[in-house]
């Protein structure tokens, strides 16, 4: 069995531990909770025999009043143990999502649209949705029993083993039953569930493929064709779900019967030797009150543990997307976003290397981009100008040194609020132009309404309304105007921020010459005000109007 498979059977997760802190405060609650359930069902069973005994023996209603009582005292504390543990479970399940949520969205942040382009916008949305709200059943059913297992079951066994240890001998023998069956079922439960999940990521994958080219399919006729595929992915996702239930249904009854059998030969030695006369009464009640529930919490974990399996596998996703980001170069961020950038500062890029998967996309590349220059990154197709942006970015995992630095000013690491960045993507959301452009701001309503127009006018889309509305990604707008609205949101944020690096990456592919020259003039003009611009091309127009071109071909040369 793989590290991968082992991790994934263990009662709990470490990196729930060091993810998510509310976790450490659910088990200490849920530990104390457990505690005085356990206590309540040892007063329970000890009075409920007490009072049998009492009243075989003759006793009155005013002797056998206070062990009533006390055993209504002992209900009453079950009842409410049981119920807080419900109420703690839903506080924490919300808390620990809450705090994963948070951690996963950074991270998807942290590595990037590249990132996300590669492992598809499904993947993200079904494990930060459906996935994280998975864990309900983990914390809300499964956990509380977890605990109530290590708290209550060997208190329980110690009661019964100064109880009676014939007893306690026949529960010693028999409890190991159960984990056994619990692991072996559980085995078999990890792999059909975790094709489950690979299946309802793909049937996302899939649906959301077939609704955005939905219009494409319309335009070619081909629209009933995913049908097909669409109705053959759903099938698999049925099949895998049968096998589950069937899994749990199965592995319910297995322990069910263990426990049962477990309990029925306590009760048959318990029953020979009070005819016997080697056990008395009162013993022989109290232990047989005690039996199921030494086994009740095991069973519990086990047939509770399907209803957590969804989030576990969803957890493990969760935990690849926040150590991949963990795996990126430290950043400096918290510093650098306190530090000042040095007057004058240009950005130094010294023996960068960057490798996707086994292939060395760049290799030792060291440049500079100056303040007040539009430098232009160029190269063929693969060459490796994206992959340099997403550095500079933090995106990609790298090997060099990429640092704002000045003369006798020291040097920094790059931070996400030093960059204005627009890509090849536009990625606009649904929503209005302007809302689109002051994404994040934290302008008021007058001051964001004027940055709007100037922005618009310095990315020539002075005739975009920055009102219209705009449907799912971006939706309303030609591929000309959604890309000049993606540069207004660069130039909106580097002017608000006062950004020092202005990076684009191939802002005029989709752009006519007059509008790419109104485009180029405004490069310039931002680099005049002091910016370092970067801007990714190939277009001659764009090369020839830079102070500075960095040709990945001529480096790799050299």
């Amino acid at each position: 069995m793989s590290s991968q498979d082992t991790a994934r059977v263990r009662p709990i997760d470490p990196r729930l531990l060091r993810r998510a802190r509310a976790m450490r405060g659910f088990l200490a609650g849920g530990a104390v909770l457990a505690l005085l359930q356990t206590v309540s069902i040892i007063g329970f069973a000890w009075f409920v025999s007490r009072l049998i005994t009492g009243a075989i023996a003759g006793d009155g209603i005013a002797e056998l009043a206070p062990t009533f009582w006390a055993l209504a005292a002992m209900v009453a504390l079950r009842a409410f143990t049981v119920w807080a543990m419900d109420a703690t479970a839903a506080a924490g399940a919300a808390r620990v999502k809450s705090q994963l949520r948070v951690a996963v969205l950074g991270a998807v942040r942290r590595l990037g649209p590249d990132w996300a382009a590669r492992k598809g916008s499904a993947t993200a949305a079904t494990v930060i949705g459906p996935g994280l709200d998975a864990l309900d059943g983990y914390f809300a059913k499964y956990l509380p029993q977890l605990v109530l297992t290590v708290v209550a079951t060997p208190l329980l066994v110690l009661v019964v083993l100064l109880s009676d240890w014939v007893s306690a001998l026949i529960v010693v023998i028999a409890l190991p039953l159960i984990p056994i069956f619990m692991v072996l079922i559980g085995l078999a439960t990890q792999a059909v569930q975790r094709k489950q999940w690979d299946s309802l990521q793909r049937l996302s994958g899939a649906f959301l493929d077939v609704v955005g080219g939905l219009s494409t399919l319309k335009i070619f006729g081909r629209e009933r064709r995913q049908l097909g595929r669409i109705h053959r992915v759903t099938d698999e996702y049925r099949v895998e779900t049968m096998k589950v239930l069937r899994l749990s249904f199965l592995s319910g009854f297995v322990l069910e019967l263990a426990g049962s059998l477990s309990v029925a030969l306590i009760a048959v030695t318990a029953g020979l030797r009070l005819l016997d006369g080697q056990l008395s009464l009162g013993v022989g009640l109290f232990v047989l009150i005690l039996a199921p529930e030494i086994f009740l919490p095991l069973r519990n974990v086990g047939a509770q543990f399907h209803a957590a399996a969804d989030g576990v596998a969803a957890s493990e996703e969760i935990f690849e997307i926040i150590e991949a980001a963990d795996a990126l170069p430290a950043r400096d961020t918290a510093d650098a976003a306190r530090a000042a950038v040095p007057r004058g500062a240009a950005l130094r890029i010294d023996g960068l290397g960057i490798r996707r998967g086994d292939r060395l996309i760049v290799d030792d590349l060291s440049a500079g981009f100056e303040p007040g220059a539009v430098t232009v990154l160029t190269g063929q197709s693969g060459a490796g100008k994206s992959s340099i942006v997403a550095a500079i970015q933090g995106f990609l995992p790298y090997e060099g040194e990429i640092r704002l630095a000045a003369e006798g000013a020291g040097a920094r690491a790059v931070s996400g609020s030093d960059i204005a960045w627009c890509g090849q993507t536009p990625g606009l959301a649904a929503g209005s132009v302007a809302e689109n452009i002051a994404l994040g701001s934290r302008l008021g309503a007058d001051e964001r309404g004027q940055l709007v127009q100037a922005s618009l006018r310095r990315a020539s889309a002075s005739a975009i309304d920055p009102a219209l509305e705009l449907g799912v990604a971006g939706s309303g707008l030609s591929g000309g105007q959604a890309q000049r609205v993606a540069i207004a949101r660069a130039f909106y944020r580097w002017t608000e921020l006062g950004t020092p690096l202005l990076i684009l990456d191939e802002p005029s592919s989709a752009l006519d010459a007059a509008t790419e020259a109104e485009l180029i003039a405004s490069l310039r003009a931002a680099a005049a005000d002091g910016a370092i611009v970067i801007v990714v091309s190939h277009r001659e127009a764009v090369i020839a109007a830079a102070d500075r071109v960095v040709s990945l071909e001529a480096v790799r040369r050299a």
